[in-house]
């Protein structure tokens, strides 16, 4: 299966997170990952599905690199009827008012235009003593229906290790 990652970054965290979640599943997976500000809602993929990395910047905005891809799909209305996607928010809950807002509005417009969300949308808080990697893999894994026992060759073991608890 191939996997379509985009992020959408302020300080390079999404970016990051995008790059290790190919790291993590490029045994089993193509991964082609890009920056939302090299890309426009017509560069989703109808036949892949499509796992988007999001910060939140200022006041609950959307990173400098989500915006133009945000704007394209608040102007255009494009038909993402045949797009599939999943996304993955990052945000600070000391601004709990605006806890991942860049996240939530991005999925937003996408579900407007017509794509269809797999799994829930999955959040990290960078106050948080952990990771992001640490919600993120066991996120997309159990997103992707990887089994604890197949998810052994392509996450590492504490990756693993958490889908397993987290699958059951």
């Amino acid at each position: 299966m191939q996997l379509h990652i985009f992020h959408g970054t302020e300080t390079g965290t999404a970016e990051i997170l995008s790059q290790d979640i190919q790291a993590e599943l490029g045994a089993t997976h193509t991964c082609i990952v890009k920056s939302l500000d090299e890309v426009g809602p017509s560069d989703l993929s109808t036949e892949n599905l499509n796992v988007i990395v999001c910060s939140t910047y200022g006041s609950g905005d959307l990173p400098y690199s989500a915006t133009a891809f945000y704007e394209g799909l608040q102007r255009d209305k494009p038909d993402l009827s045949g797009v599939e996607f999943a996304i993955f928010g990052l945000g600070d809950s000391t601004f709990h008012d605006t806890f991942a807002q860049g996240s939530e509005k991005l999925m937003g417009a996408l579900i407007d235009c017509g794509a269809k969300m797999q799994g829930e949308r999955a959040t990290f808080d960078s106050s948080s003593s952990g990771l992001p990697e640490d919600i993120c893999f066991p996120w997309l894994s159990a997103v992707l229906g990887i089994k604890p026992n197949q998810a052994a060759p392509a996450l590492s073991n504490s990756a693993a290790s958490k889908l397993r608890g987290f699958l059951s």
